[in-house]
């Protein structure tokens, strides 16, 4: 009898482990029974963007944080996977910072290849889990989002990668119940457009506050304030962004921070992170954690310590992300199927902890950089996850941070080499601070003074609109 795996997501994560399972069955291996789970209409998760926000067309939280005008923020070739490459997928070089829809054609692109749709059930929620440890089995309640119809799954193992940016994190100020202008989360935030000529004032020093920032200059904020708790990002802002520290107080449109300044503000948008919540599963088996590099209570940062028969993908904070959910997915499918002999808790819980030491004792950005390098190694090493020079990967990722330090708007605009083929990205054809369209066609079309509609209609002779070959 196969073993029953549930899956519990079809994000990045989700897709990942479909994928490490279809490759191991190309290579010979029996296919476990799977069900995924996807409370979504489609698969992509954070990727798969929707106007949504707060509570999705079926009245289920939304899921997604991304907005219109989205481009990747760190370079592709940091995130390509070993077995599917950005050559592969459009046969021709792009540039290293594309828009969020062509990276959701690439990583669409792959699993419609591998044929693994079969295995998901859309607009399906998980609303709750069981575990009996006497017969050592899932059950898993799920709800159709659209018709209500409920069902009872019994599965051997279960994979939750369901990722953990999509509940926000919502601290409070003093007074800013008297803020009378707009207030929301990074979460909710689906454009900047509508803050041109506004004064706004981003409370976080994430990638988001940065990002969300910059975006808000290139569509006319008439100026940004990045309010950072800790200490400042500190990159070389436009002339209209200053950093400030934290916000102490709200006083109707006024807001006074910690060193004696103030400014008035039109609108706030808090970028203050994300909280790890399943409430579907219950305490004995949930995350614990803040936003780290490895969470504690995770065997490889993937195997639950207390169930071994349970696995997390995508549940730390990210440098690497699509190629290493495929490194945690191709490790979790050999646990699942007895090809990694998993030690006893005693040694697993001693390499958490000394995963742990390591990561306490980390400083700055190039040495949380080498860490998940060694981490994701480690992961690859363990499997048979095709090889990519790893270290290529971890060069580049300094490059990134070096570039953005040097010039905030304009890092987009450098070009990298793939690690796995050895490509040259190509300029794109606008300047990420000039480029109002983020759409596939425009893209890969190039200006619209460029683009008419039997180009379009041809996009590619080789058959590249669709996002395969």
């Amino acid at each position: 009898m196969s073993i029953r795996v549930g899956i519990i997501g079809a994000g990045p994560s989700g897709m990942a482990q479909l994928r490490a399972f279809e490759a191991a069955r190309k290579q010979g291996a029996a296919m476990p029974e799977i069900t995924c789970f996807e409370k979504q209409s489609d698969w992509g998760g954070q990727w798969n963007y929707s106007w949504h926000t707060g509570i999705d067309g079926a009245g289920e939280s939304a899921h997604s944080s991304m907005y219109r005008h989205l481009w990747s923020n760190g370079p592709k070739e940091c995130l390509e996977f070993a077995d599917y490459t950005f050559d592969e997928h459009f046969g021709r070089p792009i540039s290293s910072f594309p828009p969020r829809a062509v990276l959701f054609d690439y990583i669409s692109g792959r699993v419609e290849k591998s044929d693994v749709r079969k295995y998901v059930r859309f607009n399906t929620a998980v609303r709750w889990v069981n575990y009996d440890e006497a017969t050592e089995v899932f059950t898993v309640e799920s709800q159709n989002v659209k018709t209500g119809a409920s069902e009872t799954h019994v599965f051997d193992k279960l994979v939750v990668s369901t990722g953990h940016f999509s509940v926000p994190n919502i601290p409070e100020f003093e007074g800013i119940n008297t803020f009378p202008g707009e207030i929301m989360h990074a979460h909710d935030f689906r454009g900047a457009e509508r803050f041109a000529g506004k004064d706004l004032l981003m409370i976080g020093s994430s990638y988001s506050a940065e990002d969300i920032g910059m975006q808000a200059h290139k569509m006319g904020a008439a100026s940004v304030t990045l309010s950072y708790r800790s200490s400042p990002m500190g990159y070389d802002w436009p002339s209209s962004t200053v950093e400030r520290p934290l916000v102490t107080l709200f006083e109707g449109r006024t807001a006074q921070f910690s060193d004696g300044t103030s400014g008035e503000f039109d609108a706030v948008i808090l970028c203050t992170g994300y909280l790890h919540k399943y409430p579907f599963l219950p305490s004995t088996m949930t995350i614990s954690s803040s936003n780290v590099l490895y969470p504690g209570n995770l065997y490889k940062g993937v195997v639950w310590q207390q169930n071994t028969n349970l696995f997390y993908l995508g549940a730390q904070d990210q440098y690497y992300t699509f190629n290493m959910f495929d490194a945690q997915a191709w490790f979790a499918r050999d646990v699942m199927v007895g090809k990694i002999e998993i030690p006893t808790a005693e040694d697993r819980s001693a390499d958490i902890s000394r995963w742990l030491e390591r990561q306490n004792a980390l400083k700055g950005h190039d040495e949380e950089s080498d860490f998940q390098t060694d981490y994701v190694r480690e992961l690859i090493n363990a499997t048979d996850y095709p090889e990519f020079d790893l270290d290529s990967v971890n060069a580049l990722f300094k490059d990134w941070m070096r570039h953005k330090s040097e010039d905030i708007l304009g890092y987009r605009d450098q070009t990298h080499r793939s690690a796995i083929t050895g490509t040259m990205s190509e300029p794109h054809h606008t300047r990420w601070i000039n480029a109002m369209d983020d759409s596939l066609e425009r893209y890969l079309n190039g200006p619209s003074e460029n683009v008419n509609t039997n180009a379009m209609a041809t996009l590619d002779v080789e058959g590249r609109l669709a996002g395969h070959k």
